[in-house]
């Protein structure tokens, strides 16, 4: 099985019944509870649990797991993260990927610099963000780059087979 997919993260306890708040990092909030069965970390190791409800709780979300029927009990699973086993991901068209295929792809600009590897991206009110981690040798001595993710602007291609995304982008920007 290939690594599980983090989709949200358990929020803070709703009541004392063993409600839990959701943050979903879906396109669609709602979306999260689509995927099923959810993994929860749990130390170091993944464990299946079920959603048994869940509901839209002022601008948020919460939803009821199985056997967590007290505050105490959903307490323990405060900020842990939830994921789903990739398989449950449609595949895409070859012109599309998940921001998850981006994650370790060597950025290069059309001049052929190394800027390094993408660490995560970040999603602002404009475009996606990809945060490159920067070579240890970097010429410019950056550690860390924000790179906008603007289609035919900035990012030229992507090549997910070959882990590399060429952009044209000044490298002492």
């Amino acid at each position: 099985m290939s690594e599980p997919v983090v989709v949200g993260q358990l929020g803070a306890v709703y009541g004392i019944k063993g409600w839990l708040k959701v943050n979903s990092f879906t396109d669609q909030p709602e979306g999260i509870f689509e995927y099923r069965p959810w993994l929860i970390k749990n130390g170091s190791n993944w464990r299946e649990i079920q959603v048994t409800g869940w509901k839209r709780h002022g601008k948020g979300l919460i939803c009821k797991l199985i056997d967590i029927d007290e505050r105490e009990q959903a307490q323990m699973l405060t900020g842990a993260d939830i994921a789903v086993s990739a398989e449950l991901f449609s595949a895409l068209p070859d012109d599309e990927f998940y921001w998850r295929d981006l994650i370790g792809c060597r950025v290069k600009n059309t001049k052929g610099y190394d800027f390094g590897l993408v660490t995560q991206l970040m999603e602002t009110g404009s475009n996606d963000v990809l945060v490159v981690k920067a070579n240890a040798k970097d010429a410019f001595g950056q550690r860390e780059r924000l790179i906008p993710f603007v289609e035919d602007q900035v990012i030229k291609s992507v090549n997910i087979q070959d882990s590399i995304i060429e952009i044209d982008w000044d490298p002492d920007f």
